[in-house]
């Protein structure tokens, strides 16, 4: 099948070079360097949404929000006008489930199938083939999708009915959010009892504590190095959206709230595009204390 890639950013572009190492792919961004970038390496450049789509049978979408998808597809010169029955749209976005099976009604109705398959691993893991890839989506179009997700890591479960590679991205992100800001908590305060950040690291990671968290961030902070190049925004949006969903099934969310109050605060001190990684600094001062003196 002929594919195309819609969203050339830090995510989405890792995961259309895992597709080029074996599928001629179509490319679009909204930034024409970018796409420049990818011709240069054997894509094939698309002028707009439309003229990609007629050409695809396949199209991937990674982009920042779910209002960016529904721009992509609906919007003029977009995806939708290209379309014809049969086509498959694979939306690797970290979205909002409800808009995802918004979209995947009014596609329906013009026998166009959407699935939702959002990664979680980071560009590093998409770059590596070992990402994690949650499909949601009817049975028979993940069959069809998913040799080609393959060739971009083998990490695939399939979660159910469509949306649910969504709901299921948004728990772990809110989840690795959680483990992230609560780390930060205890180590500040383990450094304000005299430990040092290699001690705690050691003890920590051969012990119950042990987390993602603990695997990469304080090992990266003590070398001095970025643990993330993941923006303190797009988590935000993430833990915003899980604490929405617990609102509206009647989940409580307690935790993840203060994490998301703890997320603002940060966006609001160094903007959505800041790394991840400047929360600690945030968390060093309510602390009075340094991580790494």
């Amino acid at each position: 099948m002929e594919l195309g890639y819609v969203g050339l950013g830090a995510m989405g572009g890792a995961l259309a070079r895992r597709l080029m190492l074996s599928h001629k792919l179509r490319v679009l961004d909204l930034r024409p360097e970018a796409v420049a970038e990818y011709a240069e390496n054997g894509a094939i450049p698309a002028q707009d949404g439309t003229s990609l789509a007629r050409e695809s049978d396949i199209v991937l979408l990674c982009l920042p929000r779910s209002a960016d998808v529904r721009e992509a597809i609906f919007g003029a010169g977009g995806l939708a006008e290209g379309l014809s029955p049969g086509k498959i749209v694979v939306d690797q976005t970290s979205g909002n489930p409800d808009d995802t099976r918004a979209m995947a009604a009014e596609l329906a109705e013009q026998g166009i199938t959407l699935i939702d398959a959002p990664v979680s691993g980071g560009p590093a893991g998409a770059d590596a083939g070992t990402i994690a890839i949650m499909v949601g989506g009817a049975q028979d179009a993940f069959a069809k999708v998913r040799p080609y997700l393959e060739s971009i890591s083998p990490n695939i479960v399939h979660c159910g009915h469509i949306g649910n590679g969504h709901v299921v991205k948004l728990v772990n992100n809110t989840i690795a959010a959680c483990n992230r800001l609560g780390m930060l908590e205890a180590v500040a305060m383990g450094r304000k009892y005299g430990l040092s950040l290699e001690t705690m690291s050691d003890v920590i990671n051969k012990s119950s504590g042990r987390s993602g968290a603990t695997e990469r961030l304080l090992p990266a902070m003590i070398a001095g190095e970025e643990s993330s190049n993941f923006a303190m925004g797009l988590m935000l949006k993430d833990v915003s959206l899980a604490t929405q969903l617990g609102l509206n099934c009647g989940a409580p969310m307690f935790l993840h709230n203060v994490v998301r109050g703890l997320l603002q605060q940060g966006v609001y001190e160094h903007g959505g595009d800041a790394n991840l990684d400047e929360i600690i600094p945030i968390l060093e001062a309510m602390a009075d204390t340094k991580f790494v003196e």
